[in-house]
């Protein structure tokens, strides 16, 4: 998939497929690359561009309020994820987290509870090219436990209600140094999953509640920005030691 642009507006397309708008219309070329100017039948110029990650946010269908970029780097960041490595994921949702981490060759088993948003995220996959890194299953996690014990993945993270539950399973789903990674929109939820991962011996084990100000700049001076409070929610760390 590339992205056609045009100032502030933006199309997902792939090779081959078709444009149209007020600004006219095109045919994206079989051969077409990033850096490229295409121009519609009324001579308006979209630049071509690949997409990344912060795109593919912008793009994916949308089942839900997806983990924003700034809580993904944070966990990349805290987890230290890399390419080769597995990740055991829950909450699959729009897929976002799962893009991001197949991005970076990390190969991902997400499990999605609801069918229908399992089927979106799938597409979300192949619309990012991550479908051989990201293994999208319909179900709950917690059923499948006992298959997924002794699998040895190196990260586990978990955006789901039932994330505590999970949590207490984590030294049977990790690697030794392995870590688990939970967002959760709540303080409940939170606590409840910093008492799990306690219980069950994790190490290591910090909570972040993730906030992100925009700056203004303007002739009077310079200044956090007033518009929302930019909180989107909390991150629980651990560690199987």
């Amino acid at each position: 998939m590339i992205l056609l642009v045009h100032g502030d507006r933006e199309y997902l397309r792939a090779p081959g497929e078709e444009l149209h708008t007020d600004l006219g219309m095109l045919t994206v070329p079989e051969d077409v690359e990033p850096g490229q100017t295409l121009e519609t039948h009324i001579g308006e110029d979209f630049l071509v561009r690949e997409p990344r990650g912060p795109d593919l946010f912008n793009h994916f269908e949308r089942t839900g309020a997806p983990m924003m970029p700034r809580d993904i780097g944070l966990i990349v960041g805290h987890t230290g994820i890399a390419a080769g490595e597995r990740v055991l994921d829950a909450g699959t949702g729009t897929g976002v987290l799962s893009a991001y981490l197949g991005r970076l060759d990390v190969d991902v088993t997400t499990f999605e509870r609801k069918a229908d948003f399992a089927d979106v995220a799938r597409e979300n996959m192949r619309l990012a090219g991550v479908e051989d890194h990201v293994d999208v299953r319909t179900g709950d996690i917690t059923d499948e436990l006992d298959d997924l014990r002794e699998a040895d993945f190196d990260v586990l993270t978990l955006d789901t209600e039932n994330a505590p539950e999970v949590v207490r399973e984590a030294p049977d789903l990790l690697v030794t140094g392995g870590y688990v990674a939970v967002y959760s929109p709540f303080v409940e939820g939170t606590r409840d999953t910093v008492e799990a991962a306690r219980e069950a011996g994790l190490s290591d084990v910090e909570t972040f509640e993730t906030i992100q100000r925009h700056m203004d700049f303007g002739e009077r001076g310079s200044r956090p920005s007033t518009a929302g409070v930019g909180h989107t929610g909390y991150l629980v760390f651990a560690r199987n030691e």
